[in-house]
């Protein structure tokens, strides 16, 4: 773990509770903080073959993934570059030779370049560079394949992975293969509320059981520095109450190669500003929310296994996915319960314990992405993109 120390005077505000139902802000959201900071769009695995594709939607953007005929990974803006339509319709799956666009036909190559449109003769001679595909700036760490819209003020993810990377070497993720697809779930809460339960421990012990069950007080948060952010829990020595922690503490068996200190303890890495990866001694995933509304979130995960694994291992492996699975039930309504709260008129804003400055830190890379998160009492939102534009110029 990286030596962080806790002021002992610190902010214990969150923020302010218009911020979590203010459309304009939402729309400086998915400029500021979504199109322009790395998403995981998915994993090497997810597209082994050449023609194998997984699209990816973020805040309106629309891209696909896709492993061309040399077998290199390519990341294109999913668009046809005749009428805007989307090029790949489906979520993920294979194009054997080309891709080809549903609403007129426009064929192109799986490097993106353009084939051919459909009835060529009524169009002036089409350059096949000119009317590629757009490409998106990709990133491939440890397997998982990171993309971004737009150029944002996050380095490569390599730079911004630099202080785990030799911890995360140790599971080997770019080896591991998918389980299943990606699970996606809609929640009826603002996305800021799904990360402000995720990002502190302090109620693990109340709200989650399970994991209580699993490493109760041997949880330890690392707040948010420079983007990123490390929780672990390591497991307890009992036994275990819960029929699944009970079992999955017997059952849990490390893959040979894991060092020795990962081989009873779950880990999350935290990307600014939605992103996690998570690792337990069976598996990797990884898990991201986005805003659909101001009051509605997609979640969205993908998990993955080794692809040697044996018995014992797919069954802790089981049993961790139905721990996962009621800790993830059990968050849902945590954020709904605390979404709800921020349109009351008698919420008075956070006052968070120590073990809460995961969250506190979090909300300090937004306030240093938007200044007006600073902005205690709700402005007129019309104003909201001008206000911010101002308060941006005063700090510099």
């Amino acid at each position: 773990m990286r030596d962080i120390q806790i002021p002992n005077d610190w902010d214990r505000r969150g923020l302010p509770g218009w911020s979590y139902h203010s459309p304009q802000l939402l729309e400086l959201e998915k400029e500021e903080i979504f199109k322009n900071h790395w998403q995981i769009a998915c994993h090497v695995s997810d597209v082994p073959e050449s023609g194998d594709f997984q699209t990816f939607d973020v805040c309106g953007e629309r891209a696909i993934i896709l492993r061309d005929t040399a077998g290199e990974l390519r990341a294109f803006q999913n668009i046809c570059r005749h009428r805007g339509s989307r090029l790949v319709a489906e979520d993920s799956g294979n194009c054997p030779s080309a891709m080809i666009c549903p609403f007129h036909g426009w064929v192109y190559n799986l490097d993106g370049t353009l084939r051919g449109a459909a009835r060529p003769d009524t169009f002036p001679p089409l350059d096949k560079h000119e009317f590629a595909l757009r490409t998106l700036e990709m990133e491939i760490w440890n397997g998982f394949v990171f993309i971004r819209f737009k150029p944002g003020p996050q380095p490569s993810v390599a730079e911004l992975m630099q202080p785990f990377e030799e911890e995360a070497a140790g599971y080997r993720m770019a080896d591991h293969v998918p389980v299943g697809d990606m699970w996606t779930e809609e929640s009826p809460v603002n996305w800021k509320s799904v990360r402000d339960v995720d990002n502190e421990g302090y109620h693990v012990t109340m709200a989650h059981p399970a994991l209580q069950d699993l490493y109760g007080a041997a949880y330890l948060d690392e707040p948010y520095v420079d983007g990123i952010s490390r929780t672990e829990g390591c497991f307890t020595p009992s036994k275990g109450r819960r029929w699944a922690v009970r079992n999955y503490k017997k059952y849990s068996k490390p893959q040979s190669f894991l060092p020795e200190d990962l081989h009873r303890k779950w880990l999350y890495y935290g990307i600014f500003p939605n992103v996690v990866i998570a690792t337990t001694p069976e598996t990797v995933l990884f898990y991201q929310e986005f805003p659909i509304s101001t009051d509605r979130t997609l979640l969205r995960s993908g998990v993955y296994k080794h692809e040697n694994e044996d018995r014992q291992q797919r069954l802790a492996r089981y049993l961790a996915s139905r721990i996962d699975r009621e800790t993830v039930d059990e968050d849902i309504q945590l954020t709904i319960w605390s979404n709800e709260a921020m349109t009351s008129e008698f919420f008075e804003g956070f006052y968070l314990s120590d073990l809460e400055y995961g969250l506190r830190t979090h909300h300090d890379h937004l306030r240093a992405r938007l200044p007006i998160y600073s902005v205690e009492e709700a402005p007129q939102e019309d104003e909201v993109r001008l206000l911010n534009a101002k308060m941006a110029a005063e700090v510099g």
